[in-house]
């Protein structure tokens, strides 16, 4: 028989079929949507990582403290906190081109036009803005030394409703509200700076509030300590061995990379990529099982139109081959219509949740590929059977 005439046959049979081809393509297409739309939302939510990681530049390493939201608590000798001494330890170092020690001072309230907003407050140094190289000004200028109460503000701040509309300008005076120790306390500052838009789901730039170090010591009254250290290193090359100088020089304390913090990264997305595309993957199974079923009742079915065919002169290769193209057929179809639904549902949900999505062409091929391959290990065995069955047996069903 004809590898052209076996193929027309599988077609005619899903035709004649129709029901159970639809329930059979509607489990592989859930199947593979669910494989396709989960996996491109974290391969997206991935190279989302690496962009904002990618901003700090490669040359950048990042100094903080044990100790926060560790529930296990520091390492034995871990240090609790950073302070200027640390700064000059660094400042020392071979390698280090600038240094930027950063102070996440809390959240105050501000008004604007008459609406209340509450946003976290970091205070830098006139040296933040040159590490971070990603961060554009839209208007107005960074922070310099001799600035006091002045303030550096997000996109988001500026621009907090979608219509576009301008909220905050530089040369604003905005007065500001915490409670510090059980004690409100008021700080008005100037705008001096506002930072052009990232649309980094996550980065928390947009929704910055950046005021000189010094400001925000003194009024969330810090004594002194940093929550995190920012060097530039002159030399990428220099980096990782900086890197481990650091951590010999200052006990206890974390020290990341850009590579470090990608490589940890990428190591967590993998491991989500896998529970995902394994919990996706059990649809698949689900509707290999399905397939198997139909499949079976199918034989049984066509059990006196397997015996004529034998009885004309099929092969049980023939039939076997005609089997087996129906299964693939259908984890073809079923396959690339699952790949382009979760194309579009990972677009969607991407957009929902504000990270956008990466489907690929390989992605694409690698989904459909499994698809028929599920379709034809499921319908392996009712395939076999049909190809075993006695002609005369076969004639004789009823």
């Amino acid at each position: 028989m004809k590898i052209t005439d076996v193929v027309w046959m599988s077609f005619e049979g899903l035709n004649e079929r129709k029901f159970r081809f639809v329930l059979n393509l509607i489990g592989i297409l859930i199947g593979c949507a669910a494989v396709t739309g989960l996996i491109a939302i974290t391969q997206g939510m991935s190279n989302e990582i690496s962009d904002q990681l990618g901003s700090l530049g490669a040359n950048t390493i990042t100094v903080s403290p044990w100790g926060g939201g560790n529930r296990m608590g520091p390492p034995q000798g871990a240090a609790a906190s950073l302070d200027w001494r640390d700064v000059e330890v660094i400042e020392k170092l071979p390698d280090v081109e600038l240094v930027a020690p950063t102070v996440s001072g809390g959240s105050v309230t501000y008004s604007l036009k008459g609406d209340s907003f509450y946003v976290s407050v970091t205070g830098v140094t006139e040296t933040y803005f040159e590490i971070n190289e990603g961060t554009d000004f839209l208007d107005g200028r960074p922070i310099i030394r001799s600035d006091n109460a002045v303030v550096v503000v997000g996109y988001n701040i500026a621009f907090p409703d979608d219509d576009g509309k301008q909220y905050v300008d530089v040369g604003d005076r905005l007065k500001v509200t915490a409670d510090i120790d059980g004690e409100e306390k008021e700080l008005t500052v100037r705008v001096v700076g506002i930072l052009d838009e990232t649309g980094g789901a996550m980065s928390n730039v947009d929704n910055g509030f950046f005021i000189p170090l010094k400001t925000c010591e003194q009024f969330f009254e810090t004594d002194g300590e940093y929550d995190s250290i920012q060097v530039l290193v002159d030399d990428t090359d220099a980096v990782e061995p900086l890197a481990e100088m650091i951590s010999e020089e200052i006990d206890g304390v974390r020290v990341m990379t850009a590579a470090s913090t990608m490589e940890m990264v990428s190591s967590v997305i993998g491991t989500i990529e896998a529970v995902l595309g394994g919990v996706a993957a059990i649809s698949l199974l689900v509707a290999g099982i399905g397939i198997i079923n139909t499949m079976t009742v199918s034989v049984m079915e066509r059990t006196r139109e397997i015996g004529t065919m034998k009885a004309i002169g099929a092969k049980s290769k023939d039939i076997l081959t005609l089997f087996m193209t129906e299964a693939a057929l259908t984890g073809v179809v079923g396959g690339v219509l699952g790949v382009g639904f979760g194309f579009i549902l990972s677009a969607v949900v991407g957009q929902y949740v504000g990270i956008a999505s990466a489907p690929t062409v390989m992605l694409g091929f690698l989904v459909v590929g499994f698809a028929v391959v599920t379709c034809v290990l499921s319908g392996l065995y009712p395939a076999w059977r049909a190809s075993n069955l006695n002609p005369v047996e076969a004639l004789r069903h009823e």
